[in-house]
């Protein structure tokens, strides 16, 4: 009698809705699903096809700097590398990446000092950065152009960022080679 009742009024159904909908919005911020995923990308490190003129040796990418991840919000390992190419472009790399999937994650560049812990989680974005776009995957070997405007004297370190959370999975200091 008492289902029947609470069936039928207006005030249960409009409660079913919101929290239905509610249910639908936390479940698309949130994206728990996430936790369970992996996307492995592996990309092939810059190369040169050939020789700028006859007879002269194959250019070769020169590393710039390089520098070790450490975990911040989630367990993160792999290396980043500055290379500079024979066109003078450069690439950011990371090499043999492991961390978590999340929602929006980002490759930045900042200004900020990378701190182990808690108290290097949300320091990226405090000063200058530069997002070189969305992480491809959380796993492998990707490339990520550096426009060339970019100061590399004065972004000195690397995020894996969630722009959703505002958080570093996890950062490496670039040491300059």
């Amino acid at each position: 009698m008492v289902v029947k009742r609470l069936a039928r009024s207006p005030l249960t159904w409009v409660l079913a809705v919101i929290i239905v909908v509610g249910l639908g919005i936390g479940l698309a911020y949130f994206q728990p699903w996430r936790l369970f995923t992996s996307t492995t990308v592996d990309e092939a490190a810059p190369t040169v096809s050939a020789p700028v003129s006859p007879g002269a040796p194959p250019a070769e990418p020169q590393v710039l700097a390089r520098g070790a991840l450490i975990s911040h919000e989630h367990d993160t390992s792999g290396t980043v590398v500055v290379l500079r190419l024979p066109d003078g472009s450069r690439v950011l790399r990371l090499e043999n990446l492991d961390t978590s999937d999340g929602p929006d994650l980002h490759v930045w560049l900042s200004d900020a000092p990378v701190l182990s812990g808690r108290d290097g989680w949300g320091v990226f974005d405090d000063g200058a950065y530069r997002d070189l776009g969305k992480l491809r995957g959380n796993k492998g070997n990707q490339n990520y152009p550096i426009p060339a405007e970019v100061d590399l004297i004065q972004l000195t370190s690397v995020s894996i960022w969630c722009d959703r959370f505002n958080v570093s999975f996890g950062a490496a200091v670039l040491q300059q080679a």
